[in-house]
């Protein structure tokens, strides 16, 4: 395949990136593979990024660069970045995370030589805003099981998405609808739908590296994540320790912005339909339901927050509304009333 046709496409949605681009750019460039484009979509920056990324757009033609004149969310932009792509391969790419010079020349292979792996990623570290190793990413899910429902529940464990930073088989892609969703843990339902369909396969080496700092998404609407989901013994942590999806609703979407939202009960939701969509038998499905059942039922309590988060909102609403008829009211009164009084 030439550069008009590459063989993998990698799309970075990006928003105020400028203090980790540069890095992360330098890090996909200097891969072993080449034959790839990498599409750029910028979610209306308003530091440097736009002109880093000309810059680098100057110097490599497999760069494509594209800008929205407003900010509409990251699933819209997440999902923007597919659409433009053309590649038989896809991955996502993070403006302030780092590859391994060989991270996508060994995704690849792999995904050239099992047709029955749909999505290839490798083992993780963090690293700081300065590069620094902060620890290794220990969390091991059995997706790479033949069946279905073993690949569901173990993705249904606390985790942190970090295989849809893999690479993917664009087929796959293009059968779910919508991809990413404009709601909170909307990355974690796309990889339990993936699940569904497909396994994944870890490369046992760290080739990939998340960069934690203060203004990523995940540290402004959780506490510490390098405590949450590091080891089984988090699968009893407090809900405290969840992020806020309320907040991270609004980051996936700006414009649900004073709408009244159900975040927890959004993700249950979608648990269940993702089985309901996927080609399951009964058999399947009935142990996907389960688990996402006896998931839950430790959740309640964040099934029960969303209700309290919502009634003041929802008792607000209701007295702008009685106060505005009311308002109304009086004003058809009057108005009817002043044209029939003595002057």
């Amino acid at each position: 395949m030439s550069k008009n046709d590459p063989l993998l496409s990698i799309g970075m949605p990006v928003y105020n990136g400028a203090n980790f681009i540069r890095e992360a750019l330098d890090s996909i460039l200097s891969q072993t593979f080449e034959n790839f484009e990498l599409i750029i979509s910028d979610n209306a920056s308003t530091d440097a990024t736009e002109k880093i990324c000309r810059e680098y757009v100057a110097r490599d033609s497999r760069i494509h660069y594209y800008r929205s004149e407003q900010n509409l969310g990251a699933a819209w932009n997440f999902n923007r970045v597919f659409e433009l792509s053309s590649g038989k391969y896809f991955k996502w790419a993070a403006h302030d995370d780092v590859l391994a010079p060989n991270f996508l020349l060994r995704c690849v292979e792999v995904l050239e030589r099992d047709p029955s792996v749909l999505l290839c990623h490798s083992q993780a570290k963090v690293i700081d805003d300065r590069g620094s190793v902060l620890q290794e990413y220990k969390v091991k899910l059995n997706t790479n099981s033949p069946k279905p429902q073993e690949r569901f529940h173990e993705l249904l464990n606390q985790h942190l998405c970090f295989p849809i930073f893999g690479v993917i088989r664009t087929s796959i892609l293009r059968k779910i609808e919508p991809l990413m969703g404009n709601y909170s843990h909307a990355d974690g339902i796309l990889l339990l739908k993936f699940a569904l369909l497909g396994r994944f396969y870890e490369i046992p080496e760290y080739l990939f590296f998340y960069r934690k700092h203060a203004h990523q998404s995940i540290s402004l609407f959780s506490q510490d994540f390098l405590v949450f989901n590091n080891d089984s013994e988090n699968s009893k942590q407090s809900i405290d320790l969840f992020p806020d999806f309320h907040a991270y609703t609004l980051w996936f979407d700006p414009a649900k912005k004073g709408k009244i939202l159900f975040p927890h009960w959004r993700i249950f939701s979608e648990c269940m339909i993702s089985v309901w969509e996927a080609p399951l038998t009964w058999y399947e499905k009935i142990c996907c339901y389960l688990a996402v059942i006896k998931q839950w039922n430790g959740g309640t309590l964040l099934l029960i927050k969303d209700l309290l988060v919502v009634f003041p909102q929802i008792l607000n609403k209701f007295k702008k509304f009685a106060n505005f008829k009311l308002a109304d009211y009086k004003h058809r009164i009057y108005s009817h009333l002043i044209p029939k009084l003595p002057k």
